[in-house]
């Protein structure tokens, strides 16, 4: 480690695949929260939301839709609101999250980022966020954009969440729902599908090993605490 001098090299983690291997398989089903950006009474965010979770729950997961109808503005009222609590507890409940916004004046609405606002990145030690799986998904009133899922990504990297490579973009939303709110068939639904189907392999992937995966090197230096494992020493001695 000599040609590292700026190196705390007592916290330098070394990942392996065997390091990667879960210790133990969850046998639950996995479990996501989604969250919309619009109360209106016809809310094509809230439907595609309900068609994500439909899917999901067809894969076998198990779904909570949160409803951000009462929630205060962030910093509107104490954190043990009763709708800011159910928020927090349905992100610690979870193992991934799906977020749908439509597009307003070119970026997410006022709705959904108060709600991402009212999680904190950590609290008491606990991190409602941290290391869960992320699929963004965005309605528009006219052409198809990119502006809210690109933010959205940004918020979810933020927030240190695992972000899948797909998402959703649904064009003139208000044509691509059925009188009963359902989604009808297309490409847009094809590409829901796709995304769904893609979290639930990413949730599998990870959820037995979120903590590991975002370990860090400065906050275990800043703690002054090891490496995961106690095998960090042997595998130093062995570069």
């Amino acid at each position: 480690m000599t040609d590292l001098p700026a190196l705390a090299a007592d916290y330098l983690d070394y990942p392996s695949l065997e390091r990667l291997a879960p210790p133990r398989v969850a046998t639950h089903p996995p479990r996501f929260l989604l969250l919309y950006g619009s109360l209106r009474e016809r809310s094509f965010s809230r439907l595609l939301i309900e068609e994500a979770a439909r899917l999901l729950d067809a894969l076998g997961a198990e779904t909570r839709i949160y409803d951000p109808r009462g929630l205060p503005q962030p910093d509107g009222a104490d954190p043990d609101h009763p709708k800011v609590a159910e928020l927090r507890a349905l992100s610690l409940w979870s193992e991934g999250h799906v977020w749908c916004s439509p597009e307003r004046h070119g970026a997410m609405t006022g709705v959904f980022k108060s709600q991402i606002d009212w999680l904190p990145l950590e609290s008491g030690g606990v991190r409602p966020t941290q290391g869960r799986t992320l699929a963004v998904c965005q309605v528009n009133a006219g052409s198809q954009s990119f502006n809210t899922v690109n933010q959205l990504r940004v918020l979810g990297r933020w927030m240190r969440m695992i972000t899948i490579p797909n998402q959703s973009s649904v064009a003139k939303a208000h044509d691509e729902f059925d009188a009963a709110g359902r989604m009808k068939p297309s490409s847009y639904y094809d590409r829901l599908v796709d995304v769904m189907e893609e979290l639930y392999k990413f949730t599998l992937l990870t959820r037995d090993r979120a903590d590991y995966l975002v370990d860090r090197y400065s906050e275990r230096k800043a703690e002054g605490r090891p490496p995961p494992g106690s095998d960090h020493v042997d595998a130093a001695n062995a570069q």
